[in-house]
């Protein structure tokens, strides 16, 4: 439907098209049905209007009007989510961050930054480089994804071992409420007194409100840099030397882990350089002063020398950059393989890595899948990717069922449900596995806290019935309601 048809028949179109220009009121099928799912494998409503704001005044206006007119709204960014937290259920206004994508300021001293939250992560390092300032997590979807999508699911990668997850460098969040108010949250200069609102928004999936600016924290590049590529005969030495480096007293900036099936893989799409050999390849980077550099990197590669490991040490900045090139690109180069891939998120304690993926193997073998392992090791934060062909009949219900068993396989080791790609639909209904009915309760009344209409990206993230009204409202009904 056009958009000046489509204004004289719906009052809602109308009244965003007082709030934005038409060319950023999308309500065309095809526009819609490019906002029904984001990278997951879910699909589970329908779009209904799709708005592009430029600032935090035309955000306002889109959840006025949304509020108005009853609507729900799901904010959204690049869409580079996998739990499936960008997908919209009922026809909600999509507001669409992806134009809010500018630098704003740049505080070289204080060592910050103002961001919009549809600027792409890699860009902000980009943008700082010449200031000798990076911003710290790196998701392997760096590339394309934005800022607000990882404040959105607090979001790690691999260099955030040693310099912690996305909530550990934002120092302050503008954001949108469902009221139509503008707030800040937390205080760029790090002194915020009272609650921690900002940490309570990172993290909350579009649940809370719309991040409309975001201050950042970011981090001097570091002086020298030290990467090795350490290669194993089996998946249990390699998660021995992992759990044997921490132990040590070392946290590296890095610890990553691939097993022989995305070796392989990798190899045949950029040719890192890995050992096809191996049934398994650990990166480990350490940077920092010269000298202390210099000392890790050397007890990193006796500990895995200990245990059958072999050591090959990065010998420039190029060579650095391949190794890490082959890591970041496992994704794509499992396209060459199948279709389609399933990539999951759990994590689990680092002594039982080795019998989780074991089981990971087990349960693969069981539905009849093909999976490759790559994964955050030094946190334990397990990335197995279950591929598929979807034009296989009955093919999701086999890779739906994995997931699961992974899930259950994760949580029974002592684990937790997700690790950086957040719950959204995809482990909503494995939330009172891992929390209880007050723990449940306790999240829906911060929710109502910030939204109690739950007109913000509903249905994500706490199961039905999981607030103490919701049950007592279910023991209040009166016999025979129920048919």
């Amino acid at each position: 439907m056009g958009i000046r048809r489509a204004r004289n028949k719906d009052p809602l179109i109308r009244d965003l098209l007082g709030v934005l220009p038409p060319e950023r009121v999308r309500v065309a099928s095809l526009e819609q049905s490019l906002m029904q799912r984001d990278a997951s494998i879910f699909e589970a409503g329908r779009a209904g209007p799709v708005c592009f704001p430029l600032n935090t005044g035309e955000v306002q206006g889109c959840v006025n009007v949304a509020r108005h007119h009853g609507r729900a709204v799901v904010p959204r960014g690049a869409g580079t989510g996998l739990a499936g937290g960008a997908v919209p259920l009922d026809e909600p206004v999509m507001v669409v961050t992806t134009k809010m994508n500018r630098l704003l300021s740049v505080d070289p001293e204080r060592q910050m930054a103002w961001v919009q939250p549809g600027m792409i992560n890699l860009d902000l390092s980009r943008a700082t480089a010449s200031h000798g300032l990076h911003f710290a997590p790196d998701p392997s979807s760096q590339q394309v994804c934005s800022l607000g999508g990882n404040v959105a699911t607090n979001s790690g990668g691999p260099h955030c071992l040693a310099h912690g997850v996305t909530s550990a460098h934002v120092l302050a969040v503008e954001v949108v409420l469902m009221s139509g108010e503008a707030v800040i949250l937390g205080d760029p200069d790090g002194c915020s007194p009272g609650l921690d609102l900002r940490g309570a928004f990172i993290g909350s999936e579009g649940m809370l409100g719309i991040a409309t600016a975001i201050a950042v924290r970011l981090m001097p590049n570091p002086p020298a840099i030290q990467t090795l590529l350490l290669a194993f005969d089996t998946v249990d030495a390699a998660a021995r030397t992992v759990s044997a480096v921490i132990a040590g007293g070392i946290v590296p900036a890095a610890i990553e882990m691939m097993d022989a099936n995305i070796i392989a893989a990798v190899e045949e799409y950029v040719g890192a350089g890995f050992p096809t050999d191996a049934a398994a390849v650990v990166i480990v980077e350490v940077d920092g002063l010269p000298g202390g550099v210099e000392a890790e990197a050397d007890r990193v590669a006796q500990l895995a020398t200990e245990r059958g490991g072999r050591v090959r040490r990065a010998a420039d900045d190029k060579e650095r950059a391949l190794l890490w090139k082959g890591r970041k690109s496992a994704f794509g180069a499992i396209a060459r393989i199948k279709p389609n891939y399933y990539l999951h998120d759990t994590v689990v304690p680092r002594t039982r890595l080795a019998e989780v993926m074991s089981r990971v193997y087990e349960i693969v073998e069981e539905h009849d899948l093909q999976v490759m392992n790559v994964f955050h090791a030094g946190d334990g934060n397990l990335h197995p990717l279950l591929l598929y062909d979807r034009k296989e009949p009955g093919i999701m219900d086999r890779v739906h069922a994995a997931g699961s068993a992974i899930i259950e396989a994760s949580l029974a080791a002592g684990g937790v449900l997700s690790g950086e790609h957040g719950i959204g639909i995809e482990k909503r209904d494995f939330m009172p596995l891992m929390f209880s009915e007050a723990d449940l309760d306790a999240q829906r009344r911060l929710r109502r806290a910030f939204d109690p209409g739950e007109m913000a990206n509903p249905g994500k993230v706490l199961p039905t019935g999981s607030s103490c009204a919701d049950i007592n409202a279910l023991d209040n009904v009166p016999e025979g309601v129920w048919g």
